[in-house]
Parts: structure tokens; sequence; C-alpha cells
């Protein structure tokens, strides 16, 4: 083929097409939990992001240790992973680092 035949029968100019990456949709969760709850307390898109956020979480609940023990508090653990957008709940919204300020815990 010549290459005028080439362009005759390359796909129309007008055609977008959507490409979107999994990274695009895969984001950084800090998971929060207790027992056997977890409830995802942060989302980051860096992975260097939510493990700022986790070491300061933890550093949160290392300085209320006392209070949480003597207030029979449960203390949380937190934790880094991928998570989907698609994954986080619709009325999704961020926790604080102690858990329970809110009247609620996890």
């Amino acid at each position: 083929m010549t290459p005028a035949c080439l362009i005759c029968h390359a796909a129309p100019v007008g055609t977008l097409v959507s490409v979107r990456s999994r990274e695009e949709d895969t984001l950084w969760a800090v998971v929060a939990t207790v027992g056997r709850k977890s409830r995802v307390a942060e989302v980051f898109r860096s992975r260097a992001q939510a493990l700022d956020d986790r070491a300061w979480r933890d550093q949160q609940v290392n300085a209320y240790a006392d209070w949480l023990v003597r207030a029979k508090q449960p203390v949380p653990h937190y934790s880094v992973t991928p998570i989907r957008r698609s994954d986080l709940p619709r009325k999704w919204t961020p926790l604080p680092a102690l858990g329970f300020l809110r009247g609620q815990m996890i």
C-alpha cells in the first residue's frame, strides 16, 4: 500500500478514546481497626502521604493512651492499604485520630 492508502484506512480523527489508568482509580487508605471493626479513616493519592498520616495518628493515640485506658475506650490500630475509589462508602467522611470524637467509635 502506498502512504496515501494508509491514510484512507485510518480511524476517524474525531474519535475520542477515554484511557483511564488503574492508578488513577487506586488510592491509599489509612484504616482504623478496633477489635473486628475496621473503617477507612482517611484517603490519599500517594502511599507516602498515607504513611505520614498513619504515623501522625499513631502519635496521637500514643499521646492519649493513658487517658484512653482510664476512660475505658478501645485503642484504635492504624494500617495503610490500597483502595479503589469505588470501594469507598457513598457518605464516607474522614475519621478523627482517636476515632470517637464524633460520639461514635469506628
